[in-house]
């Protein structure tokens, strides 16, 4: 059982909220999980005013103003950084010190968005596109099959579960993770509508014109049959070079296949990105140990993923091109 310091902000406004109900300080305790000294001690502390004794801060509210304006300044410094710029500027203060004035400000140190980077032109061009877009119901959005690559590694990072290890023991074999400096990985093409998801390609080499002809006649086109049957549908995807080519275009004028016009560097407006992120997730705990072991990880889990999710993405269409209208164009991470 810890001291009447040791209570938490909750413990002690439940232990309040008892006393208040009647509840004997026995009951309290029992209920709260602490000593009932601690409640004796914390009621009768608050029954005569009493603060909590320690020492007192170290800074002032002036330096307190001094931190906030030096973290605003470059928001990717380290803390040893800031601690050093605060001394600079007068501060007498640790490192821990300057780490617990962060925290109580509510600044954190967090995995920073990605957004894409547009020019004035190109968010001009997302505006007028959502803009144009903005009024397209369920159902036609509904006809829009959208098409996307995304590059699935072996490693993943930091990601995956925690080792519990005693002191000493970081090198023992069974607390390792292995790491490879070049990690093996392949390169997929998707398409999915709100229906469900079509077939994936693996891409053996890099994707030209003529690469991509292929893709779109051996897997979109099975995609299609399978997504919409004999019904007219939209093909999406983005302005890549061998998407944009002269020969792409002539290809899809010669099959018939209407094409939905899309803007530059405007990941953020395309669902299957988010479908993406949701199968990287659910393989985070796998493991493969080659390429072929995860080109069968990734079609299981592309397996997995249910008509429900993808309905519910592409019915996020209005609110994405809402956002882009508010941001008059600029990127938002949807």
């Amino acid at each position: 059982m810890g001291k009447t310091a040791d209570l938490t902000t909750v413990q002690k406004m439940t232990i309040d909220t008892l006393k208040k109900e009647g509840k004997t300080q026995k009951v309290i305790a029992k209920e709260v999980g602490c000593s009932q000294s601690s409640v004796s001690k914390h009621i009768n502390r608050e029954a005569k005013g009493r603060k909590r004794c320690g020492r007192k801060e170290c800074t002032s509210k002036r330096d307190k103003r001094a931190l906030e304006r030096i973290v605003k300044q470059n928001r990717f410094k380290n803390v040893g950084e800031i601690h050093k710029e605060w001394t600079v500027a007068g501060v007498s203060a640790s490192r821990s010190t300057t780490h617990r004035r962060m925290q109580d400000m509510g600044i954190s140190c967090r995995i920073p968005r990605v957004k894409p980077l547009l020019n004035k032109r190109q968010r001009q061009k997302r505006l007028a596109w959502a803009q144009d877009k903005m009024d397209w119901t369920a159902a036609e959005w509904s006809k829009v099959m959208f098409s996307d690559e995304s590059k699935f590694c072996i490693s993943f990072g930091n990601q995956g579960p925690r080792v519990l290890r005693k002191t000493g023991e970081a090198q023992n074999p069974r607390c390792l993770k292995s790491s490879v400096k070049f990690p093996q990985s392949v390169m997929v093409w998707g398409a999915m509508s709100s229906a469900a998801v079509g077939p994936l390609c693996f891409l053996r080499s890099r994707v030209n014109a003529a690469v991509y002809q292929e893709v779109l006649e051996h897997f979109m086109l099975p995609a299609a049959d399978q997504l919409y049957g004999g019904d007219d549908f939209i093909f999406q995807h983005d302005l890549a070079p061998a998407h944009s080519a002269k020969s792409t275009s002539t290809w899809f004028k010669d099959h018939g296949i209407p094409l939905l016009d899309w803007p530059a560097n405007s990941p953020d407006l395309n669902p299957i990105e988010n479908l993406w992120g949701i199968v990287k997730r659910k393989m985070r705990d796998a493991r493969p140990n080659n390429a072929e072991e995860l080109k069968a990880t990734i079609k299981a889990t592309w397996a997995l993923i249910t008509p429900e999710e993808c309905n519910r993405l592409v019915d996020s269409m209005p609110r994405r091109i809402a956002a882009a209208i508010q941001a008059k164009g600029a990127a938002t991470k949807y």
